[in-house]
């Protein structure tokens, strides 16, 4: 695997369900395949959650042709989409993540003055 690739076959180290909506956001990106768009939705959205909420976030790469039923569960439609599964409620953002201020307001991340 090519450094900036990511596989979409990792599995969750823990169910979801038992993180708790304080300290970790459990997070889904939905793609289809290694296109450039998948790659930059996926560089974006480190970026953002090692900056805004390191040590804090799970993220899970569901890559839709390796797993075309996966897109049932989270109604997914166009991809990339991006799914907070925690905190709840789920909130979904599309695209490649690329404007910052739009998906920290979406995923209702709290920003910490310097």
């Amino acid at each position: 695997m090519q450094k900036g690739e990511f596989s979409g076959k990792r599995k969750p180290k823990a169910d979801p369900v038992e993180a708790t909506a304080s300290e970790t956001y459990w997070l889904r990106l939905y793609v289809a395949g290694q296109t450039p768009k998948s790659l930059v939705a996926f560089a974006n959205l480190k970026r953002i959650c090692e900056e805004h909420l390191p040590g804090r976030y799970h993220i899970d790469v569901i890559d839709l042709l390796e797993q075309p039923q996966a897109a049932r569960a989270d109604q997914i439609l166009v991809i990339p989409t991006l799914v907070r599964k925690l905190p709840e409620p789920a909130r979904k953002i599309i695209g490649d993540l690329s404007n910052e201020d739009r998906v920290l307001v979406a995923l209702e991340i709290e920003l910490v003055p310097s």
